[in-house]
Protein backbone atom coordinates (compact mmCIF):
# COMPACT_ATOMS: atom_id res chain seq x y z
CA UNK A 1 0.00 0.00 0.00
CA UNK A 2 1.78 3.14 -1.11
CA UNK A 3 1.88 6.34 1.46
CA UNK A 4 0.83 9.43 -0.18
CA UNK A 5 1.23 11.68 3.51
CA UNK A 6 3.59 14.70 2.45
CA UNK A 7 2.82 14.47 -1.31
CA UNK A 8 0.64 16.63 -3.15
CA UNK A 9 -3.12 14.22 -3.71
CA UNK A 10 -3.32 13.22 -7.26
CA UNK A 11 -6.16 15.46 -8.99
CA UNK A 12 -8.64 13.58 -10.68
CA UNK A 13 -11.30 14.79 -13.44
CA UNK A 14 -14.48 12.36 -13.03
CA UNK A 15 -18.60 12.37 -12.91
CA UNK A 16 -19.83 12.61 -9.49
CA UNK A 17 -23.45 13.19 -7.93
CA UNK A 18 -23.68 16.57 -6.09
CA UNK A 19 -26.62 17.71 -3.74
CA UNK A 20 -28.16 14.57 -4.01
CA UNK A 21 -29.50 14.25 -7.60
CA UNK A 22 -27.38 16.06 -10.09
CA UNK A 23 -24.75 15.01 -12.16
CA UNK A 24 -21.93 16.73 -13.01
CA UNK A 25 -19.04 15.84 -15.70
CA UNK A 26 -16.25 17.75 -14.54
CA UNK A 27 -16.01 17.09 -10.86
CA UNK A 28 -12.02 17.86 -9.62
CA UNK A 29 -9.91 17.92 -6.46
CA UNK A 30 -8.36 20.97 -7.72
CA UNK A 31 -11.20 23.02 -7.18
CA UNK A 32 -11.20 22.45 -3.43
CA UNK A 33 -7.89 24.67 -3.08
CA UNK A 34 -7.99 26.37 -0.31
CA UNK A 35 -10.24 24.15 1.40
CA UNK A 36 -9.68 21.19 3.50
CA UNK A 37 -10.71 17.89 1.90
CA UNK A 38 -12.14 14.81 3.45
CA UNK A 39 -11.88 12.39 0.35
CA UNK A 40 -13.10 9.11 1.65
CA UNK A 41 -13.28 5.15 -0.56
CA UNK A 42 -15.97 3.06 0.01
CA UNK A 43 -16.49 -0.85 -1.75
CA UNK A 44 -19.74 -0.48 -3.40
CA UNK A 45 -23.18 1.34 -3.65
CA UNK A 46 -26.14 -0.83 -2.30
CA UNK A 47 -24.00 -3.33 0.18
CA UNK A 48 -24.67 -3.18 4.02
CA UNK A 49 -21.45 -1.32 5.52
CA UNK A 50 -21.23 1.23 3.63
CA UNK A 51 -24.32 3.31 3.79
CA UNK A 52 -23.73 3.37 7.44
CA UNK A 53 -20.46 5.67 6.66
CA UNK A 54 -22.32 7.66 4.41
CA UNK A 55 -24.99 8.62 6.18
CA UNK A 56 -22.78 9.39 9.29
CA UNK A 57 -20.73 11.68 7.61
CA UNK A 58 -23.78 13.00 6.20
CA UNK A 59 -24.89 13.05 9.87
CA UNK A 60 -21.43 15.14 10.75
CA UNK A 61 -21.14 17.43 7.48
CA UNK A 62 -21.97 20.69 9.46
CA UNK A 63 -18.75 19.93 11.49
CA UNK A 64 -16.64 19.33 9.01
CA UNK A 65 -17.94 22.74 6.98
CA UNK A 66 -17.38 24.59 10.12
CA UNK A 67 -13.84 23.91 9.96
CA UNK A 68 -13.71 24.65 6.40
CA UNK A 69 -13.75 21.13 5.53
CA UNK A 70 -15.18 19.52 2.15
CA UNK A 71 -16.36 15.78 2.77
CA UNK A 72 -15.84 13.77 -1.00
CA UNK A 73 -17.26 10.54 -1.34
CA UNK A 74 -15.34 7.56 -3.96
CA UNK A 75 -16.48 4.64 -5.55
CA UNK A 76 -15.95 2.76 -8.51
CA UNK A 77 -19.56 2.41 -8.88
CA UNK A 78 -21.60 4.42 -11.94
CA UNK A 79 -23.06 7.90 -11.54
CA UNK A 80 -26.37 5.97 -12.03
CA UNK A 81 -26.31 3.75 -9.69
CA UNK A 82 -25.26 6.81 -7.47
CA UNK A 83 -28.06 8.33 -8.23
CA UNK A 84 -30.38 5.38 -7.62
CA UNK A 85 -28.74 4.33 -4.13
CA UNK A 86 -29.20 8.05 -3.30
CA UNK A 87 -32.92 7.50 -4.39
CA UNK A 88 -33.63 4.96 -2.47
CA UNK A 89 -34.88 5.41 1.20
CA UNK A 90 -32.35 5.04 4.08
CA UNK A 91 -35.26 2.47 5.83
CA UNK A 92 -34.54 0.21 2.80
CA UNK A 93 -30.49 0.39 2.25
CA UNK A 94 -30.35 4.08 0.47
CA UNK A 95 -28.42 6.96 1.12
CA UNK A 96 -31.48 9.41 0.40
CA UNK A 97 -30.60 12.69 1.91
CA UNK A 98 -26.88 12.58 1.42
CA UNK A 99 -25.87 15.59 0.17
CA UNK A 100 -22.21 16.21 -0.08
CA UNK A 101 -20.29 15.26 -4.00
CA UNK A 102 -20.10 11.25 -4.59
CA UNK A 103 -17.37 10.58 -7.43
CA UNK A 104 -18.18 7.46 -9.51
CA UNK A 105 -14.50 6.61 -10.86
CA UNK A 106 -16.29 3.93 -13.44
CA UNK A 107 -12.51 3.66 -15.14
CA UNK A 108 -10.98 3.31 -11.35
CA UNK A 109 -8.38 5.39 -11.80
CA UNK A 110 -8.94 7.39 -8.95
CA UNK A 111 -8.45 4.27 -6.67
CA UNK A 112 -5.29 3.04 -8.34
CA UNK A 113 -3.96 6.78 -7.98
CA UNK A 114 -4.79 6.55 -4.36
CA UNK A 115 -3.21 2.81 -3.96
CA UNK A 116 -6.72 1.60 -2.81
CA UNK A 117 -8.04 -0.75 -5.24
CA UNK A 118 -8.47 -4.06 -4.60
CA UNK A 119 -6.05 -6.44 -6.83
CA UNK A 120 -5.22 -8.96 -5.04
CA UNK A 121 -7.46 -12.93 -6.57
CA UNK A 122 -7.92 -10.49 -9.35
CA UNK A 123 -9.14 -7.23 -9.81
CA UNK A 124 -12.89 -6.91 -8.32
CA UNK A 125 -13.95 -3.74 -9.46
CA UNK A 126 -13.76 -1.93 -5.99
CA UNK A 127 -11.70 -0.41 -3.41
CA UNK A 128 -10.36 -0.44 0.28
CA UNK A 129 -12.14 1.88 2.82
CA UNK A 130 -9.58 4.57 2.26
CA UNK A 131 -9.67 7.80 3.70
CA UNK A 132 -7.61 10.89 3.30
CA UNK A 133 -6.97 13.96 4.86
CA UNK A 134 -5.96 16.69 2.48
CA UNK A 135 -4.71 20.39 3.64
CA UNK A 136 -5.54 23.70 1.91
CA UNK A 137 -2.39 23.40 -0.37
CA UNK A 138 -3.64 20.51 -1.78
CA UNK A 139 -0.80 18.06 0.23
CA UNK A 140 -2.11 14.82 1.92
CA UNK A 141 -1.68 14.58 5.86
CA UNK A 142 -3.40 11.46 7.02
CA UNK A 143 -4.43 8.71 5.42
CA UNK A 144 -6.35 5.50 7.05
CA UNK A 145 -7.08 2.24 4.92
CA UNK A 146 -9.57 -0.31 6.00
CA UNK A 147 -10.47 -3.63 4.99
CA UNK A 148 -13.90 -3.55 3.56
CA UNK A 149 -15.56 -5.54 6.68
CA UNK A 150 -14.50 -2.73 8.65
CA UNK A 151 -16.54 0.36 9.13
CA UNK A 152 -14.37 4.16 9.74
CA UNK A 153 -15.34 6.77 12.94
CA UNK A 154 -16.09 10.22 11.60
CA UNK A 155 -15.29 11.29 15.53
CA UNK A 156 -11.83 10.57 14.56
CA UNK A 157 -11.61 11.92 11.38
CA UNK A 158 -12.87 15.02 13.13
CA UNK A 159 -10.10 15.01 15.79
CA UNK A 160 -7.73 14.58 13.09
CA UNK A 161 -8.56 17.61 11.72
CA UNK A 162 -8.80 19.46 14.84
CA UNK A 163 -5.21 18.24 15.03
CA UNK A 164 -3.86 19.29 11.78
CA UNK A 165 -5.98 23.20 12.40
CA UNK A 166 -4.31 23.49 15.69
CA UNK A 167 -0.56 22.57 14.80
CA UNK A 168 -0.87 25.07 12.13
CA UNK A 169 -2.37 27.43 13.71
CA UNK A 170 -0.26 27.38 17.34
CA UNK A 171 2.69 25.16 15.67
CA UNK A 172 2.44 22.46 19.05
CA UNK A 173 1.72 19.01 18.49
CA UNK A 174 -0.95 16.87 19.39
CA UNK A 175 -0.08 13.90 21.78
CA UNK A 176 -2.01 10.66 21.83
CA UNK A 177 -5.87 11.19 22.12
CA UNK A 178 -5.79 14.52 21.81
CA UNK A 179 -9.15 16.38 22.03
CA UNK A 180 -9.34 19.99 20.94
CA UNK A 181 -9.81 22.12 24.14
CA UNK A 182 -6.83 19.81 25.94
CA UNK A 183 -3.28 21.06 26.37
CA UNK A 184 -0.34 20.43 23.64
CA UNK A 185 2.93 19.92 23.38
CA UNK A 186 6.28 22.05 21.93
CA UNK A 187 7.84 20.21 19.71
CA UNK A 188 11.26 20.46 21.81
CA UNK A 189 13.06 18.53 24.85
CA UNK A 190 11.42 21.40 27.26
CA UNK A 191 8.17 20.87 25.64
CA UNK A 192 7.82 17.19 26.47
CA UNK A 193 9.00 17.25 29.80
CA UNK A 194 6.39 19.98 30.58
CA UNK A 195 3.45 18.28 28.75
CA UNK A 196 4.27 15.08 31.12
CA UNK A 197 4.80 16.46 34.31
CA UNK A 198 1.49 17.82 34.16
Amino acid sequence: MGVLVGKPAPNFNAKAVINGNEVVDSFELADFHGKYVVLFFYPFDFTFVCPTELHAFQEALPQFEARNAQVIACSTDSWFSHLAWLGTPKAKGGIQGVTYPIIADFNKTIAADYDVLITQDGPIGASYRGLFLIDTQGIVRHQLVNDTPLGRSTDEALRLLDALQYFEKNGEVCPANWKDGQHAMKATRDGVEAYFSR
